[in-house]
Parts: structure tokens; sequence; C-alpha cells
């Protein structure tokens, strides 16, 4: 595979909106866009081939990657600016040569990295115009993968499994200008002065690079850089888990919200799914994967992760705790739907109108057991932080049911009052992304101050979800909330708004809600559509809204005391959608 024009390598027809996408760029490095990269799993499981603009653009992909190390027989090694044309991490500094092996038989090959070697052979001539006759798969040692992600902006990310090379060899370079403006041989003081300097964007190093120079490579790899077989004794066969590390570009911008939650929901499902799978009881571990099959945004799931990025470190373990804590919510998604007795949820079948009672309550039982075992074998926690972090879940699972008993008991109290409710929903909904902001900014390594900080941004947001959760529950239809509207008030559950409601003067409008409080099945569609109405005309539903409005604006200036930061973009778009789930 000398050839690069792109009908010479493995590639992936484009469709004419990915095309259309990419004319404002290069035509030579649009035309690569089609190249057939090797989608990977976490672990580096190949996929399949896939686009290399589909693994880069939006959300992105893992896939395979390589970054050579070359040095020169002086032992200084050899860096490149990329050129000002490529679509992705324009004028950054990094390493001689770091691309992506293509879905083929030869590039796939894993014994001793040859296909990854094969690329670096056919990618160092396309680059810097090294002759392939120059250098040999035998003078490549392969040292170790690293696991990243690092967003240049809303439209483009790298998200890599990195297969690092290095070699010695004393080659001539002819640079490619399409792909490199600049190149410069550095020794190992050098390049760590260069780590150190201010950087604009114009001179900025690679996130990547960056990664292997201060995380990866070591002081020894220098020291061995013409040895092969020393080289061979330091290498090892892990995969680095970097975290997302989009704060090291200085002029990276951060994704919508969507976007960053697609970058990481496919990883925590799976994770959800490889747990919930593992029972050895066909029927319940499809009991268990029915609501998680059913959908969802997320949102809890994801928290870890996005408030680590946005005040920390951010690592694999983060995933599976907003498993951990999904798995627990689903868990009490299946027995508040049999407190309620609701049959419909995310508007298929409840799991224990599918299932059956017994099975749907032992369903949730075994999420519950399933959900710590996924919290003690999360990846990269330090074991000290094991016993904490179980005690903090621990404590949100009972003061989910805390809240939970609250609301089944407010359904034959008289008097509830605004503050009773405020406990309540605390407990029953907020203290879930209270726990898990604070638990993402403590395990992202955040001092004191901002894990508080972000404990109460969390706990504000969840006040202000479930306020308008009820609110929705009066002003939405069936289809959009997939289970019965108004399904709250026939129940009689006290929510805000019935509290406001009860407090107003009697008259006509407060019958017509009393009409319908607490009837269950026995009120009509239509006697139940007038009691919403009445809801509304005694000013009730504005009053929650106003509450609501408030917690939101508590929740943003919590945010306000963070540094700025690209990941702070989706945090505020996650305040901002509370309000919005209501259009």
């Amino acid at each position: 595979m000398s050839g690069y024009g792109i009908d010479d390598v493995p590639h992936v027809e484009l469709t004419r909106e990915k095309v259309t996408s990419l004319q404002k760029e290069d035509a030579a490095q649009a035309a690569l866009m089609a190249e057939a990269v090797i989608a990977v799993a976490e672990d580096d499981t190949v996929i399949g081939p896939m686009s290399k603009l589909e693994a880069h653009q939006g959300a992105g992909h893992y896939h395979r990657a390589f970054s050579v190390l070359l040095f020169n027989k002086k032992g200084e090694m050899l860096l490149q600016q990329r050129s000002s044309d490529k679509v992705t991490f324009p004028n950054v500094w990094a390493n001689a040569c770091c691309s992506h092996p293509l879905h083929s038989p030869e590039e796939l090959e894993l014994d001793d990295a040859m296909g990854v070697k094969r690329a670096a052979i056919r990618k160092l001539e396309q680059e810097l115009g090294i002759d392939p006759a120059s250098v040999s798969t035998d003078d490549m040692v392969f040292m170790t993968k690293m696991r990243y992600a690092s967003r240049m902006n809303q439209e483009w990310i790298e998200r890599e499994v990195d297969h690092i090379i290095m070699m010695c060899a004393d080659v001539e370079i002819h640079p490619n200008p399409n792909e490199v403006a600049d190149t410069m041989w550095v020794d190992r003081e050098a390049m760590e002065a260069m780590l150190l300097e201010e950087r604009d964007a114009t001179q900025a190093i690679a996130p990547w690079f960056r990664c292997i120079a201060a995380r990866v490579m070591r002081p020894s790899w220098w020291s061995a850089f013409n040895d092969k077989n020393a080289l061979l004794e330091l290498g090892d066969e892990l995969i680095h888990d970097m975290g997302d590390v989009s704060y090291m570009l200085p002029n990276a911008e951060g994704a919508d919200l969507l976007t960053s939650i697609m970058e990481v929901k496919p990883l925590i499902e799976q994770r959800i799914e490889d747990s919930l799978r593992a029972s050895r009881h066909e029927r319940l571990g499809n009991a268990m994967m029915h609501l998680i099959e059913g959908g969802g945004k997320r949102m809890r799931a994801t928290l870890p992760w996005l408030i680590a990025k946005a005040v920390g470190d951010t690592h694999a373990g983060l995933l599976d705790i907003g498993a951990a804590i999904e798995t627990v919510h689903n868990f009490t998604l299946v027995h508040d739907d049999i407190m309620d007795d609701d049959e419909l949820r995310r508007g298929r079948n409840a799991v224990h109108i599918e299932y059956g009672l017994p099975t749907a309550i032992n369903a949730g039982d075994a999420m519950l057991a399933i959900a710590f075992e996924r919290l003690v074998q999360a990846e990269n926690v330090e074991i000290d932080d094991i016993p904490p972090l179980v005690n903090r879940v621990a404590w949100m699972v009972r003061r989910v049911s805390e809240g939970q008993q609250l609301d089944i008991e407010f359904e034959d109290r008289l008097e509830v009052s605004e503050e009773d409710y405020i406990e309540m929903i605390e407990g029953k909904t907020a203290v879930m992304f209270w726990i898990c902001a604070e638990i993402g900014a403590q395990i992202s390594g955040a001092d004191d101050e901002t894990v508080q900080l972000m404990a109460e941004w969390g706990k504000a947001l969840g006040l202000c979800f479930q306020l308008m959760d009820d609110v929705i529950d009066v002003l939405s239809d069936s289809a959009t909330l997939g289970k019965p509207a108004g399904s709250d008030i026939a129940q009689g559950k006290r929510t805000l708004m019935v509290i406001h409601a009860m407090q107003q003067p009697d008259g006509p409008v407060k019958d017509r809600l009393r009409a319908v409080l607490g009837k269950g099945e026995a009120v009509t569609q239509a006697a139940l559509t007038d009691g919403l109405a009445a809801l509304s005309e005694l000013g009730s539903v504005d009053y929650a809204k106003e509450k609501a409005e408030a917690f939101h604006a508590q929740a943003h200036a919590c945010l306000d005391r963070i540094e700025e930061n690209p990941a702070l973009k989706a945090l505020r778009e996650l305040t901002d959608f509370q309000l919005a789930r209501l259009h």
C-alpha cells in the first residue's frame, strides 16, 4: 500500500452530507477523511472499519492509532509541526509521525505490533518523505499503548488507542508541506522546556504528545534510544488511561451537552449491559435490561465524567461509577413503578407489567447488588478511595429510600408543607445529582472547596429537575411523557403545585381540583384534564416554575465560581436543560 490516493488505500464511501461538511477544508486533507481506520473498543478490540471522518467528527469513536518516536544516532528526537491544512489539530507540535493504521489485513496484524509498524512506514514516507528503503519494521520497537480523548472544538475530536513505537535511524527527511509545516530535532532537556512554555494556538503542543512526553515516556527510554533489547525490556502490554485531555490544548473549545454525553454514553451503557447480562438466569437478566433498553438520557450516569472534565482529571473509573449510579437509578424506577402502580415507563411496559410483580421486585434487588459490584471494581480508583466512595453511594440510596417513603406517606396526609415537599424531593431525586457531582469532583482530584461547590450545584440541579418534572406531568401529553399525563394528580401526590393550590381560598376552581385529586382510576380523562386546568388557574403551576427557576439560578451561581474552561459549556447547558425540558 504505497500509494496515497484514496483509491490506493482502504476507504469508506462518504455520504453526500459528510462530503458537504468538508467543503471548507483543504481538498487533499478532506479526501483523506474517507480512509478506513480501525474502530476499536476501549480495550483495543477491533470493531470494524470506519471512515476517518466518522471517527473524528462530533462525538467521535475510539480508533487505533500509532505514534512514532524517531531518534537519530545523537539521541535527538524528531518533532513535527502539523500543517495548517490539517482538518484536525492544525499547527500543533507533535512527535515525528502520528497517524492511523488502516483496516487492511497487513495493517491489522497484531503480532509484534506489525500492523502499526507497517502503517508507520507508509505514513513516514507520506508525511516526511522518508524513503521506505531506509527504515524497517525491524528498527521499530513497540513500547506501550495509551487511551485518550481530546476535543479541538464542537466538530472535531481525537479518541484513540495509541500504539507508541520507538526507532533510531539516521534518515533524510523531505517534509510534505500539505502535512508538515516545520520540523526540529530536540534532546530531552529541550523537549521538557517546550512542555513548560506558554504556547499560543500556532505553537501549541499536541495533547497526545504531551501525554506521551509527560506521563508515559520515562527517562530510561531516552537512555536506551539506540538499544533495541533494552527498549524491549522497558515496554509493556498495558493501555495507559489518560482520560479526556482537551484542557491540554490552549485554544480547545467545548462541545454542547448532547455531544458531550454521546462521547461517553455508549461506554457507560456497555458497562451496564455487561454487568446486567452476567446474570446466570436469562429472564432475570432481560428484566434488569428492560428499562435500560427503553433508552434514557443518562444524565446521572454521565455526570461524574462531565464534572471531572470541568474541575480535574478524567479516567475510566468515572465511567464505572456512572454505570453503577445509573443502575441504582433504574433499580429505583422499577420499584417506583410498582409502588405507584404505573404501567408505562419510557413509552413501554413497566418491568412489573412485562415480567410480573415477583420478577420485577427480584430484578430491582439484583440491580442494587450489581451496582455495588461495579462500584468496588471501578478502574483506576485508589483502594483507599473505595470505602468512602461506597459509603457515599450507600448514603445516597438510603436518602432515596427515605424520600420515596415520604412521597408514599404524603398521599395520606392532609397537611404537607412546602418544606416537607423540598425535604422529600431532596431525597427522592436531588440526592442522586448531588452525589454524582460530588463524587465526580472528588475522584477527579479537585480540592475540597470545589468538591463542595459541585455538590451544591448538583443538589440545586436535582431540585430544579424534580420541580420541572412535576410541572411537565401536568402540562405534557401522554405520548410525550411515556406514561399517562396527570398521573401524579390522579394518584394524589403532594407536589409543590398541589400544596400551593390547597393553600388557596376555597371556591369552584379549587373544587375542580379536589374532584380528581387522589381519585386514581375512577377519574375520567375529561375530569382529569379539567382538574389540571384548575391547577393552572390557581397560579400553582406558575408558582412551581418560579421555584424551579430559583434553583436553576443557584446552580448557575455555583458554576460561575469555577474557573472558565471548555467543559463548563456542557454543565451550563445541562443546567439550562432542566427548564427547557418543558418545551
